[in-house]
């Protein structure tokens, strides 16, 4: 029985869907402003695995994520550069979407943009104003009445009146309440407008994804997703809105991830503390930052180290391992110990997907991998042949894969290619029957770079990528 955590209640429940084996499920993307981080990299990988398993799991998944391409960040940083917003929202896009190819995050079944879904956020706000839930100013803004609903603040927790009291917001003279939301703001100069019933202007950030929910999912989904920085206020607006306009539960789970930390605090453009998905790639493979994501709990803080980092591309090493063929001449091994590897392979199966029907916990589902490599290399040991090891090693395959990790493509090879890495092989083999044990090194651990693994056994030099 798959469990997830809902945000909403704070506890984990029996995944229960709106129709049979079909999930519906909106994810939050970025705003498209500036070059995406490894902190946005960590919740697209967090929603990718969920996506993998549900399918694997036997359901079809309508997965959307959207790009918020008109807001106040993008027509600053566009003035800055004296650009288009639209030009710059637009090359970020497309950035952001070779990120992800990159990252071997599946596409999602749509990308929504803000200025492309105008007619239904309008169409939405007309509605809201009608049934009372918001009201247009005098100054061109439309807002949210948030007194109009009585279950506000249920998903973060939090009332009305202590958010009054908290608030260091001015009191507009335009609001009726402090804490009403805008979702149309008027034009100012020089700032992309759209016509309206209210005059020319834009969408608030929160009505956005309203809009887009209601166009591409319908009026309700099974799940929503996002980084737990935007459970107050983008969430909590969505679900006052949509569900005020529908008269209907929005969302049935809340799935938020935890933030990823440098040095103690959060990863943010704001403070300036970011590795960017592009800087990160220059160094580190793909599956190196979705082996560290698997690592820990999707919900909470992740911290990201060079340390950290080390001990992610040592597991995927480990795991690697396991696909290595049987060694040249191998004999085979004896009934009972292939009898004993059919059976960890069925186990490590089991005990994967029952870890992952605990909300998706990937650190237990790598355990249970953890565990077959170790029963692979040992029947490799014990002269297995390569038809021996192959169930336990597609076995591997396609749950690494449920996972994400692309282990056997982590570098084309093959050619003259390969022709090359034996070459420099010899070479280092040469450099060590001299004794010459800093080019031997050098060689090995440029290779090891380029996604080339050297051994070194009593029986000479293998490698293999």
């Amino acid at each position: 029985m798959l469990r997830v955590y809902n945000t909403l209640t704070r506890k984990k429940e029996e995944f229960q869907t709106l129709e049979p084996k079909v999930v519906k499920m909106y994810v939050c993307g970025v705003t498209v402003y500036s070059d995406a981080h490894i902190g946005h990299a960590m919740s697209a990988i967090v929603f990718d695995v969920v996506r993998r398993y549900l399918e694997y799991r036997g359901y079809s998944v309508h997965y959307v994520m959207n790009f918020t391409d008109v807001d106040d960040k993008i027509i600053n940083r566009a003035n800055q550069k004296g650009m288009d917003p639209q030009v710059l929202a637009e090359t970020y896009i497309q950035a952001y979407r070779k990120n992800l190819e990159d990252l071997n995050v599946l596409a999602a079944t749509a990308n929504p943009r803000a200025t492309q879904e105008m007619p239904q956020i309008i169409r939405m706000i007309e509605g809201l104003i009608e049934k009372g839930f918001a009201y247009p100013a005098k100054n061109g803004d439309v807002y949210f009445r948030i007194t109009k609903d009585p279950e506000y603040g249920k998903l973060s927790g939090r009332r009305i009146d202590d958010m009054q009291a908290g608030s260091r917001i001015e009191i507009e003279e335009e609001k009726e309440h402090p804490m009403d939301f805008a979702i149309w703001k008027a034009a100012k100069p020089g700032e992309p407008a759209w016509d309206s019933p209210w005059g020319k202007g834009r969408p608030g950030w929160h009505i956005e994804c309203s809009a887009m929910n209601l166009s591409h999912l319908g009026e309700q989904i099974d799940i929503h997703g996002g980084g737990n920085d935007l459970i107050f206020p983008h969430h909590e607006n969505e679900i006052a809105q949509s569900e005020s306009f529908t008269g209907k539960q929005f969302a049935r789970y809340w799935m938020h991830n935890g933030m990823l930390q440098l040095q103690g605090e959060k990863m943010s453009k704001s403070l300036g503390n970011l590795v960017t998905i592009d800087d990160f790639l220059a160094r580190h493979e793909a599956d190196a930052l979705r082996m560290m994501v698997l690592n820990g709990s999707y919900r909470a803080p992740l911290s990201y180290s060079d340390e950290i980092m080390d001990a992610a591309e040592r597991g995927l090493d480990r795991l690697r391992s396991a696909l290595k063929p049987a060694p040249a001449g191998a004999v085979g091994a004896a009934a009972e110990l292939r009898n004993t590897l059919d059976r960890q392979t069925e186990a490590a199966q089991q005990t994967f997907v029952e870890a992952m029907d605990d909300d998706f916990n990937s650190s237990g589902g790598l355990a249970a991998l953890f565990e077959l490599v170790r029963a692979v290399n040992t029947a490799r040991d014990a002269g297995a042949t390569d038809a021996q090891l192959k169930p336990a090693q597609d076995t591997l395959k396609t749950l690494t894969g449920v996972l994400g990790l692309r282990l056997g493509e982590k570098k084309a090879s093959g050619g003259d290619a390969d022709k090359f890495i034996g070459l420099l092989v010899e070479v280092r083999n040469e450099a060590r029957k001299q004794k010459n044990w800093a080019l031997s090194d050098l060689i090995r651990d440029r290779l090891k770079e380029l996604g080339v693994a050297i051994e070194d056994n009593k029986d000479g030099t293998i490698w293999h990528w």
